[in-house]
């Protein structure tokens, strides 16, 4: 079961379209795919027409039995999207108490990864939609991954957050008896500004190493699919921001074949 979190330290730049789009990809090509909102806002649960606010069972059930020292199910917090192969584990606004209630508790940055070994051989694949800030959420879903993705607006404010993010990374990995491999995803491209091709350009320039050398274009038909409820592989199949999305998967899928391969050689 690989396991994927989707991550960066600001807001609006296509963390939850990359989620869903990448899952649905996977789902579409026949894999087992579970994505795990963890983020109190709950866009990725909205988009599956679930409510974050009125939700009984969600991510937040996790943390909670955590603190009250008592067992739970993570199979029995599993919601169905309407696409076959792809399974939701939901968020719930209470999600943004975590932080105030952690630091009297202990044990709180591995419920994830506890929950997600619970869930092997169910999956082929998870993907973790995180918040936007650094927390007791994103050290979970840092912690439970193989792999992370952050996505990065091409445009200057976004760079920012990207800093952020890296600094993030570097604090978290000194925690991890692994690396964590990541890539840099440029999202929301638009060749026709100037703003879009210079961010582009000073991405490359500053992390040549862990940019992926294609970008995801920006695509009203992504709107449309959060609107109708739909993965944008089954929405629209032969999107631009589909075929970008399937481009970037068929490339994660081989790094994470190399990575193996690295492995089983060491």
């Amino acid at each position: 079961m690989k396991v994927w979190t989707i991550a960066n330290q600001k807001g609006g730049v296509g963390k939850t379209t990359s989620t869903v789009s990448l899952a649905g990809l996977l789902s579409s090509w026949g894999f087992r795919v579970l994505m795990v909102d963890i983020d109190p806002h709950g866009s990725l649960t909205s988009y599956f027409r679930y409510d974050p606010d009125a939700i009984e069972e969600s991510s937040y059930s996790l943390f909670q039995a955590t603190a009250e020292k008592r067992t739970i199910d993570p199979a029995g917090l599993v919601y169905q999207t309407g696409t076959e192969g792809l399974q939701l584990l939901p968020a719930s606004v209470a999600l943004a108490t975590l932080d105030r209630q952690a630091g009297k508790l202990e044990g709180m940055g591995l419920v994830l990864t506890k929950a997600l070994n619970g869930l092997a051989g169910e999956y082929d694949y998870v993907l973790i939609d995180c918040p936007p800030m650094l927390g007791v959420l994103m050290v979970n879903a840092l912690a439970a991954c193989e792999r992370l993705i952050i996505p990065v607006q091409t445009e200057f404010l976004a760079l920012k957050g990207l800093e952020r993010m890296l600094h993030t990374l570097t604090m978290v990995l000194k925690a991890r008896s692994a690396q964590l491999p990541y890539l840099i995803v440029p999202t929301m491209f638009d060749r026709r500004t100037k703003a879009s091709l210079e961010s582009l350009r000073v991405m490359r320039e500053n992390y040549p190493d862990h940019i992926w050398n294609k970008v995801i274009p920006v695509d009203t038909k992504f709107r449309e699919a959060s609107r109708a409820g739909l993965p944008p592989a089954i929405f629209d199949p032969r999107g631009r921001g589909v075929m970008a999305y399937s481009e970037l998967l068929s490339y994660l899928q081989s790094a994470d074949s190399k990575t193996t391969q690295m492995g089983a050689a060491g």
